[in-house]
C-alpha cells in the first residue's frame, strides 16, 4: 500500500513508523514549543541510511515549519528575523564546508550542556541581544547535527513572548534555517529526487499533526506552556549529552 512512497532502502513498516513520528513530532512542537524535530531525528537516525539522514530530515522539517509558520503568521514577532537570517547564511556556508570534520558526539554533548545552562539559569544576554550570533551558531550546527530547534528555541524563549507568538516566531526562524540548509545540501550534490514522494508524505503527516497540536496549544495557559517547554528542553538536552558520551566511549 505504501509502495509509491518507498525511497531507497526503506521498508513499508519503516515508512509507516516515520509518517507516524512526523505527525506526533509536529503535534509536540506546536503543543509544547519544541521537541518534535529532535524526536523525528532520533527515529530517523535508527531507520534511515546515514548519508541521507540530515538532508532528508532538513527538507521534512522545512515543510513542517513552513506550514506552522503560515498557520500562526499573524503572531510572528518579525523583529527577531533580520539579523538571525544574516547569521544563518554565514553559519550554513561555514558548516557546509567543515561539517564532516567535527565528531558528532562533541556537537551533541556541547549543545546539550548549553541548553541545560540556558534553561536553569537566565538565558545569556547575547542569545537575546545578538541574533546574528544565534543564527550563525545554530545554522552551523544544523549542517552536521540536524535538529537544532532546541537551540533556536532558547533564543525565542529569551524574547519572553506569549505562547502563540513563541510558536509562530520559532517556526519562522526554523523555516529560514532549514531552507538554507536544504539548498546547501542540494549544492553539495545530495540527490533528493528518489525521496520526493516520501518527503511529501512526511510533510503532509506533519501538517496534520500541526493542526492537532494547535487545539492543545489553545487550551494551555502561558505559564503552563513555558513550564512544559523547560521540561521538554531539559529532557532533550539530557538525551543529547547521554548520546554524545556513549558515542565517544
Amino acid at each position: 500500500m505504501l509502495d509509491f512512497l518507498m525511497p531507497p532502502d526503506l521498508s513499508g513498516q519503516i515508512v509507516a513508523l516515520l509518517l507516524g513520528t512526523s505527525f506526533f513530532g509536529s503535534l509536540i512542537t506546536v503543543a509544547f514549543g519544541i521537541g518534535g524535530g529532535a524526536l523525528l531525528l532520533a527515529v530517523m537516525a535508527v531507520t534511515m541510511p546515514p548519508l541521507a539522514l540530515i538532508p532528508i530530515h532538513g527538507v521534512v522539517q522545512l515543510g513542517s515549519n513552513l506550514g506552522r509558520a503560515v498557520m500562526f503568521v499573524r503572531y510572528t514577532f518579525w523583529p527577531a528575523l533580520p539579523w538571525f537570517v544574516v547569521g544563518s547564511l554565514i553559519g550554513v556556508a561555514i558548516g557546509g564546508n567543515i561539517a564532516m570534520n567535527i565528531p558528532p558526539w562533541m556537537v551533541q554533548t556541547g549543545v546539550g550542556v548549553f541548553i541545560i545552562w540556558s534553561v536553569l539559569s537566565r538565558p545569556p544576554r547575547w542569545l537575546h541581544e545578538l541574533p546574528l550570533l544565534t543564527g550563525l551558531i545554530s545554522s552551523f550546527l544544523t549542517m552536521f547535527f540536524g535538529a537544532t530547534g532546541m537551540f533556536v528555541a532558547n533564543y525565542s524563549k529569551s524574547l519572553n513572548l506569549p505562547r502563540h507568538d513563541h510558536v509562530a516566531t520559532h517556526a519562522t526562524l526554523m523555516t529560514v534555517q532549514h531552507l538554507l540548509k536544504s539548498l546547501a545540501f542540494g549544492v553539495l550534490g545530495f540527490a533528493f529526487a528518489p525521496w520526493i514522494s516520501f518527503i511529501s508524505a512526511m510533510i503532509l503527516a506533519g501538517l496534520i499533526g500541526t493542526f492537532t497540536g494547535r487545539v492543545v496549544l489553545t487550551h494551555m495557559t502561558d505559564a503552563r506552556f513555558h513550564r512544559a517547554l523547560d521540561i521538554v528542553l531539559l529532557l532533550i538536552a539530557t538525551r543529547l549529552i547521554w548520546s554524545g558520551i556513549t558515542t565517544a566511549l
